[in-house]
């Protein structure tokens, strides 16, 4: 592996997509690694790379990056000329770290356990990051109904690609309540030409039903 190369290890059908979709907005070139579901995901190769044995995982210099927030968050930082973190001392530091780790904890919590029927009862909503999942999405679409088109106001950023993620999902597959400003936001998202090239490179390598 050459010293300055980006691997991606993913999945098509995972978390992965978001990792791809921020490579493809960072430009850089990097090589890609489908991990299968299963013994290959398990393989003392890849435990290696992710002790978690899950994916995805990006490799660049040799340090290994996991958690889609963390790879989002540090490819925006390698690459500061992709224009996708606003620099430390400037304001928008705050709004972009804010959002970036709201989806990464609360949302991200507060889906998985409506899903799973796991949510808090509502007397020891105080011992949970989300409080209760009605709370977690309507602070989701007060900051996506204000973003004016992003999140950063006129400036797109990895909080986007992180954020933006969740909410095309919750559109598509009905993990969030129907509302317009989670669909006018994911509309937006997927139109971006980074987004459309994620999209289409892991449509493509999703295996073909028997």
């Amino acid at each position: 592996m050459a010293s300055g190369e980006i691997v991606l290890y993913t999945n098509p059908m995972s978390r992965g997509r978001i990792a791809r979709w921020m490579l493809e907005e960072v430009g850089q070139p990097y090589r890609t690694e489908v991990i299968e579901y299963g013994p290959a995901m398990k393989s003392p190769e890849y435990l290696a790379v992710n002790p978690m044995g899950k994916v995805p995982a990006i490799v660049h210099r040799g340090v290994v990056v996991t958690e889609c927030a963390a790879i989002c968050a540090y490819l925006a930082d390698a690459f500061p000329e992709a224009g996708l973190a606003p620099p430390p001392g400037d304001p928008l530091r705050a709004p972009y770290y804010r959002w970036l780790f709201f989806a990464a904890g609360p949302l991200e919590s507060a889906i998985t356990a409506k899903a799973l029927g796991l949510l808090a009862p509502a007397e020891k909503s105080v011992m949970v990051g989300y409080g209760s999942f009605e709370q977690t999405v309507d602070a989701l679409e007060a900051v996506v109904a204000g973003a004016a088109p992003w999140l950063l106001g006129e400036r797109f950023s990895a909080a986007d690609v992180y954020v933006g993620s969740q909410v095309i999902w919750g559109v598509q597959f009905g993990t969030l309540p129907a509302r317009p400003a989670f669909a006018e936001y994911a509309a937006r998202l997927q139109a971006r030409e980074a987004n459309k090239r994620a999209t289409a490179l892991d449509d493509a390598a999703v295996p073909a039903k028997p």
